[in-house]
């Protein structure tokens, strides 16, 4: 599903267009477009690597899902797969961003998760003098939102730690709470599998060479 599609040059929004209009956009010196989709399907894919020239095996991962955190770099575009968590019905749940990012472009997939970014979108429309810098300052501001979206969920386990350990000094229940010691862990573990190869992937920006893309905000 597509969520928005917009335009932008010189850090400010031109104008939200429809998708058949993308093209025209890309061309212009000193304008990117924002592409943000939901769940698409495998024709809404194969339009957006057509109109922004997407490489296949990027496609082809975000067709699939289901990909371990990574950023890739092919020629001058990267392609981002970072893992969301959100906690529904008091059980965490493991969603995927997949951004694909080039000179004139960024498309961000939600494959998934329910949150989005118009928060982000609205916070970089505000600040021109960053969103002047195109699509690689949209990259770092979907990246630090993912990142910063894991600290509540540490904070609520941190409290639920905090309760089982309340009542193991308070209450004889040994059973109820194992098996909370054990739903707790099983919690972590999946934050651990989102946050780990992410870190490894992020060294790759901020650990040596600068990929091309990202070279024009140092």
């Amino acid at each position: 599903m597509l969520v928005n599609c917009v335009a932008y040059q010189e850090g400010t929004k031109l104008s939200d267009i429809p998708k058949e209009d993308i093209s025209e956009y890309v061309k212009r010196p000193d304008c990117f477009v924002w592409v943000g989709l939901k769940d698409p399907t495998p024709d809404e894919l194969e339009e957006m690597r057509e109109e922004f020239g997407l490489h296949e095996l990027a496609v082809e991962d975000a067709r699939h899902g289901h990909q371990r955190p990574k950023i890739e770099e092919y020629g001058n575009s990267l392609f981002a797969v970072l893992q969301t968590v959100e906690i529904k019905e008091a059980e965490l749940h493991v969603g995927e961003v997949d951004i694909f990012v080039g000179p004139n472009y960024i498309l961000s997939v939600r494959l998934h998760t329910e949150r989005g970014f118009a928060d982000v979108r609205a916070r970089c429309e505000r600040e021109p003098h960053l969103l002047k810098f195109g699509a690689a300052y949209v990259f770092y501001a979907l990246m630090d939102t993912v990142v910063d979206r894991y600290f509540p969920i540490l904070d609520a386990l941190e409290t639920e730690l905090e309760k089982i350990e309340e009542q193991i000094f308070l209450r004889n229940t040994a059973r109820s709470n194992i098996e909370a010691l054990y739903a707790l862990k099983r919690s972590l573990m999946i934050l651990k599998h989102a946050v780990d190869p992410l870190m490894e992937a992020v060294s790759k920006l901020y650990g040596g060479r600068v990929p091309q893309i990202c070279a024009g905000m140092g």
